[in-house]
């Protein structure tokens, strides 16, 4: 399919940090192609854009960038290498004007003054390309959407003169529209020779848009194919392996009673009417996809979200939940998604954070227990095998797995009996998932209900006693262990779609 030399090729990349992340990793780019990068979390694709960008130095392995030895030390110096990311973590300035986020750091000035009126020309210009033309640039991007802030850093990566762009979950946040609008862009860049390094778990896309697809595991590059030729069956089996199979047989575990009840939730365009029971004991599992209304659904019960209607019931006495002090009142405790942003307090402690839910518990007379702190937070993070220095080590210092760890153990200390999980392990090793998957199944023997939310079919397989698939913000499938299969819950999960293209092409 392509020819001559290549624009990328990297040869036996390493990294670790506490484990290893990349092993022996070899990939290889051509002018003008997309080459998706697929695989669990987990799996090192992040930490391969992240050393690509100059984000993150590698401990060995080889880069060579159009023939020429490649070893980027910043971001600035990847770009100016003509090689641009848009990572998976918005890093939008939301006190910024949208302009001064698109070309921060390169913006134009006369006389040691910042030129406005060609600074708003060039970024309504970058603004158009994205589908945003209508957006005013002067505008403080934190008055945006969280799709539209996304699109602005696509705007930001399309203004460089780009030679390799790497897009990282670009579509996560976005719209059909908005995706199609970023395909046109991608599809713009490949005539013109840029080559394209496409992150992502939406299968759907990746075949939609790649020319070729490797897929990872545990840091290692495990198979490449041609994209028009891949199946999703064969791109599943390489990226689970062997270690997580399905689990065809019925849990003996006991359950109690309906611990938790919604009936007819609503909340915005993402959650349309949802209901579902959890039990005492009992792990249930959401898929779906991206955008589907999962995290969405979560956040309405935990009262993160506004409710536009519905009914949440504990122990089958209706409850009303309208913040997060509510649903802690009522039991109920959320692992959110984004742990950085809505689940820790990184300047502060691992102390801080563990005991956050749990003051009035060490306080004595209005004044705060520190020994008591410490001893909660020792006990919890001993459970999760937290790696830390001491519990004064700040949030922000650790891992992501042992970050995740800490926001676990703020929920443990509170004994919520209700738990919502939200992506528990995305973007932690291999070995930090399994300790949470034991905390999952020790939490449903000890009649805890536990709702968990995972992108990782084989995952939710692996630890839920139920399946629910979400899809267009509805329930489309229930699955139990006799039940499922991963072509089932997929075909579930594109439903939705399925549906709402059939209702717009009837007549």
């Amino acid at each position: 399919m392509f020819q001559g030399t290549p624009l990328l090729q990297v040869t036996r990349l390493q990294k670790s940090y506490n484990v290893p992340v990349l092993v022996d990793f070899s990939f290889a780019l051509q002018h003008g192609e997309v080459h998706a990068l697929v695989g669990s979390n987990g799996a090192g694709k992040s930490t391969f854009a992240r050393i690509l960008s100059g984000l993150t130095a590698r401990d060995g392995g080889e880069m060579q960038l159009e023939g020429r030895p490649y070893n980027p030390s910043s971001k600035r110096e990847a770009e100016r290498a003509g090689v641009i990311i848009v990572l998976q973590e918005l890093n939008v300035i939301g006190t910024m004007s949208i302009a001064e986020n698109i070309f921060l750091n390169r913006l134009p000035r006369q006389g040691g003054f910042l030129r406005f009126a060609g600074l708003h020309e060039a970024a309504r210009k970058a603004l158009a390309r994205v589908g945003l033309g209508a957006v005013d640039p002067a505008t403080p991007a934190g008055f945006l959407g969280v799709g539209q802030q996304q699109l602005v850093e696509v705007a930001g990566a399309l203004s460089h003169s780009c030679r390799l762009l790497i897009l990282d979950e670009p579509t996560a946040a976005l719209t059909d529209p908005e995706i199609e609008q970023l395909f046109g862009n991608i599809r713009r860049l490949q005539n013109e020779g840029v080559g394209v390094i496409y992150v992502s778990h939406r299968m759907d896309e990746v075949r939609r848009i790649a020319d070729r697809i490797t897929v990872m595991r545990d840091g290692r590059a495990v198979a490449t194919c041609n994209a028009s030729e891949a199946t999703l069956g064969e791109l599943v089996r390489n990226m689970v392996g062997h270690d997580l199979p399905e689990r065809k047989t019925t849990l003996v575990r006991p359950m109690g009673e309906v611990a938790l009840r919604v009936r007819n939730l609503r909340a915005g365009e993402r959650v349309r009417g949802v209901s579902f029971e959890v039990r005492h004991g009992e792990i249930l599992g959401i898929a779906g996809l991206i955008g589907s209304g999962r995290t969405e659904t979560l956040r309405a019960i935990f009262g993160a979200d506004a409710k536009d209607g519905g009914e949440i019931l504990v122990d089958e006495q209706p409850v009303v939940i309208r913040n997060p002090a509510d649903a802690l009142r009522a039991g109920i405790g959320l692992v959110p998604e984004d742990r950085k942003r809505d689940g820790l307090l990184l300047t502060q402690s691992i102390r801080v954070n563990t005991t956050l839910s749990t003051i009035a518990r060490h306080a004595r007379s209005g004044w705060l227990d520190a020994n008591a702190e410490t001893k909660t937070t020792e006990s919890f993070c001993g459970r999760l095998q937290v790696c830390c220095t001491s519990p004064e080590q700040t949030a922000g210092e650790l891992s992501g797995g042992n970050q995740q760890k800490v926001v676990i153990a703020r929920w443990l200390a509170r004994d919520c009996p209700i738990l919502l999980f939200d992506e528990p392990t995305r973007g932690i090793d291999v070995a930090a998932k399994h300790v949470i998957y034991q905390l999952l199944r020790d939490l449903a023997a000890e009649f805890k209900a536990i709702v968990v939310v995972s992108s990782e079919l084989v995952e939710l397989m692996a630890l839920c006693d139920r399946i629910l698939v979400l899809s267009q913000g509805q329930i489309k499938g229930e699955f139990t262990p006799d039940e499922w299969t991963q072509e089932k819950i997929t075909r579930a999960a594109f439903s939705g779609y399925l549906d709402r293209n059939e209702s717009a092409t009837s007549p």
